[in-house]
């Protein structure tokens, strides 16, 4: 038996294609909600020290427990409470709020960036706390900390295969079925791989050139 079947490969390419478009919609959902929660958390980070206690312990429980743990918890334990989410909604929140613990890191390194004359400024001149973020802090903190948020994007799209374990079938998932129904796995996972890396690597010289855009002027 010959080991690598074009005809095979070319037949089963439409399958895998339709597993990296879930994986891309799980990626890209799970983003969003970790940049969004993530700038919540950075900013709940600093507000009175009970609410700094709070949002520590959570982010510090969640970034201690492994993910795949949260996505089982999420899809298994939460039915017990009534609450029954379609497998690709629980990924998409498990990866949503498991890097928005990182993203929320990043936001604070970016937020902790902005020069101490800022604030003193924005304090002088008794600005509204919600024009202080949105006028002042957050304009020159967001442009620091892209590199960084794409780097995550990066780690979530190569973690979605994880999502598998609860029956979402993104790109490994349809290798899996794939291969399971045909005993021939070298095609599958080879297309798999390459088509991540067509992905993944084009993603990462992309980062790299908006950190060297980024980079302040010391």
């Amino acid at each position: 038996m010959n080991v690598w079947d074009w005809s095979f490969a070319a037949q089963i390419l439409p399958a895998l294609l339709d597993g990296l478009r879930i994986t891309l919609i799980a990626t890209v959902l799970g983003s969003l909600i970790a940049f969004v929660l993530g700038l919540v958390l950075a900013i709940l980070g600093r507000g009175p020290t009970p609410v700094r206690i709070v949002v520590r312990a959570i982010v510090e429980f969640i970034r201690s427990t492994p993910l795949l743990v949260q996505v089982y918890f999420l899809f298994f334990v939460l039915p017990t409470f009534g609450v029954v989410l379609p497998a690709l909604t629980v990924g998409v929140l498990a990866l949503g709020v498991h890097y928005a613990t990182y993203t929320s890191e990043v936001y604070r390194a970016g937020i902790d960036a902005v020069p101490r004359g800022q604030w003193e400024a924005t304090t002088a001149l008794s600005l509204p706390r919600m024009r202080v973020w949105t006028g002042v802090v957050l304009p020159q903190a967001i442009p620091r900390v892209l590199p960084a948020l794409g780097n995550y994007v990066i780690s979530m799209f190569k973690e979605t295969p994880l999502l598998i374990g609860i029956g979402v079938y993104d790109i490994v998932g349809q290798v899996r079925e794939v291969g399971g129904q045909s005993f021939r796995y070298v095609e599958a996972y080879t297309l798999a791989g390459l088509l991540f890396l067509l992905l993944s690597y084009p993603a990462s010289l992309a980062v790299r050139r908006l950190e060297r855009r980024s980079a302040v002027p010391r």
